[in-house]
């Protein structure tokens, strides 16, 4: 695990709604303040995973796209 994050989440290959699910799963663990960092390869992602951390109350730090064509996504778990 990278210093960088306090967890860290290898979702590639995964579909729909896995990532979801997962995604949702470790923030609910982490303590408010601690941050998930995601890589995921399903191209909904780009869509479900900010919405379910706006909706759940969690910052959304990083989207992007690396150059492997994966999805890069941090978080920082809300109250």
């Amino acid at each position: 695990m990278s210093e960088k994050y306090d967890v860290e989440i290898d979702l590639r290959g995964l579909t729909c709604p896995l990532p979801v699910i997962r995604v949702k799963k470790a923030l609910e663990k982490l303590e408010p303040g601690q941050t998930l960092h995601v890589l995921a390869t399903e191209e909904n992602a780009r869509r479900d995973l900010p919405y379910l951390a706006k909706k759940l109350g969690h910052e959304m730090l990083e989207d992007y796209q690396n150059s492997n064509r994966e999805f890069v996504f941090v978080f920082r778990r809300g109250a």
